[in-house]
């Protein structure tokens, strides 16, 4: 899967699957049809098929959820910000169901930048402690504490965040 130089060897994509290392850097925003789901704690926290992707070079999809198909009701604001050199100034969302509270489990922009600007309104979410699916799927999520990718069968990697990833 590696070799020599630390440079990641790509998995060759079967028919009905995409390779990360043919997403771009920068990262592109597109629209995607697929159900995305997202379930914690026996609850359902959101379910749309109106979502958007941000797909960048080894890196799994990042799905962003309008907010206008999120139980926002379980959301609390979080403590904290990030900037992406591509998006603008992130903040965090924490998750509360029940007796279950789960800290940084989500983040938006409400300011990104000019490229990214349809994502005003929209939240992502880590799935490392949750379940979240896209049409149907269950993911696995992105290695590493810092990456919210949603890995599905027709993906394929290596994915940032694997071990060994640290020089790419």
């Amino acid at each position: 899967m590696f070799n020599l130089f630390n440079r990641p060897s790509p998995i060759p994509p079967e028919a009905g699957q995409e390779s990360v290392w043919d997403y771009p850097r920068p990262p592109r925003l597109e629209d995607t049809s697929k159900s995305i789901e997202i379930v914690f704690n026996q609850v359902a926290i959101a379910k749309t098929t109106n979502a958007k992707r941000v797909l960048e070079t080894s890196h799994p999809p990042i799905y962003y959820i309008p907010t206008d198909d999120i139980a926002l009701e379980y959301l609390l604001p979080a403590s904290g910000t990030s900037f992406c050199e591509w998006k603008g100034i992130a903040i965090y969302h924490s998750l509360q169901v029940k007796d279950k509270l789960l800290e940084k489990v989500a983040w938006s922009y409400p300011n990104p930048t000019e490229a990214f600007s349809s994502i005003k309104d929209y939240i992502a979410f880590y799935p490392h402690q949750m379940d979240c699916y896209v049409g149907g799927e269950k993911v696995t999520p992105q290695a590493g504490g810092f990456y919210g990718g949603w890995i599905t069968k027709d993906i394929v990697g290596p994915f940032k965040g694997d071990l060994g990833s640290m020089g790419w």
